[in-house]
């Protein structure tokens, strides 16, 4: 059986490439392969959305947000985290207010412009995103386990191609 129709059946999902089995001729390999990316990237992230929210009753967007502020051990002001995550502050403001009533985040005013705010995990969060992110690098790790090693290299090299392809062409203004 078809990959694409092998992970319809198993998901009950149908994907816009399983959709496009018979490519019209204007439809070539950069849109087959736009088509595979976005199915991969969609699978996997809505099966870490689910693993998340049954073993640990949160979100994708809070694991991304906590994962920023893993990073930056003096904490971070908000626009740097928005711009960091590529959504507007509007979402942000509303992940923060969350995530310190939770006790899992920090708020306090900059020392220099008391109209920035400074967001860092607390010990408690810190201590949560630890555990979150383990599971995460194992969920990843199985979603990814029938891939050969070798074959995983191979991937990561011509994915790092075609990133250097799209920033090239967005250089030109494509």
């Amino acid at each position: 059986m078809d990959e694409r129709k092998e992970a319809a059946s198993a998901t009950g999902w149908v994907d816009g490439e399983t959709k496009v089995q018979e490519a019209p001729a204007d439809h070539g390999t950069e849109l087959r392969l736009w088509l595979r990316l976005l199915t991969c990237s969609t699978l996997v992230e809505t099966e870490i959305r689910r693993r998340l929210r049954e073993e640990f009753d949160s979100t994708l967007p809070r694991f991304d947000l906590m994962a920023q502020l893993e990073r930056a051990k003096d904490g971070m002001v908000l626009g740097e985290v928005s711009k960091r995550m590529m959504v507007s502050p509007g979402n942000i403001t509303v992940l923060v207010e969350r995530l310190a009533e939770s006790g899992h985040i920090s708020r306090t005013t900059s020392p220099t412009d008391r109209r920035v705010q400074i967001i860092a995990l607390t010990a408690f969060g810190r201590a949560e995103f630890e555990k979150m992110a383990a599971a995460h690098a194992d969920w990843i790790a199985d979603l990814f386990g029938n891939l050969a090693p070798k074959d995983g290299a191979v991937l990561l090299d011509e994915l790092a191609k075609l990133k250097r392809s799209v920033v090239a062409s967005l250089a030109k203004g494509a």
